[in-house]
């Protein structure tokens, strides 16, 4: 599929796409049959990547941390163990930021209460 197909599946914009593949998170490829453009094709494992670089920035990873997970999925790089690992420290991370917001949460009702 084209990128603006590959858009409207996964409900980005190209724009979208792009940076994504600047920063080496996808890649579309050529198609070498056709020589008459230099479009770039996107098949099932790009629209796959996407969804899964989607559903992780929804719950707080990075750029840096989706692009380990997808070496980690992906590349076959990783063990399971360090997979599991990544994802843990990931937990760990979710869970201090919880305690800090719950935290800043209790200091906003202390103002409202003194007010």
């Amino acid at each position: 599929m084209l990128i603006n197909e590959l858009a409207k599946r996964v409900g980005v914009s190209v724009h979208t796409i792009r940076f994504y593949e600047r920063s080496g998170l996808i890649a579309g490829q050529r198609d070498p049959h056709v020589t008459s453009n230099n479009y770039f094709h996107y098949d099932e494992a790009c629209v796959e990547r996407l969804e899964l670089i989607l559903e992780a920035k929804s719950v707080g990873f990075t750029l840096a941390e989706i692009a380990e997970i997808i070496d980690a999925w992906y590349g076959n790089i990783y063990t399971r163990k360090q997979k599991i690992a990544i994802l843990e420290h990931k937990i760990e991370a979710l869970d201090a930021k919880i305690r800090d917001l719950r935290e800043m949460k209790k200091q906003i009702r202390d103002c409202i209460d003194e007010l």
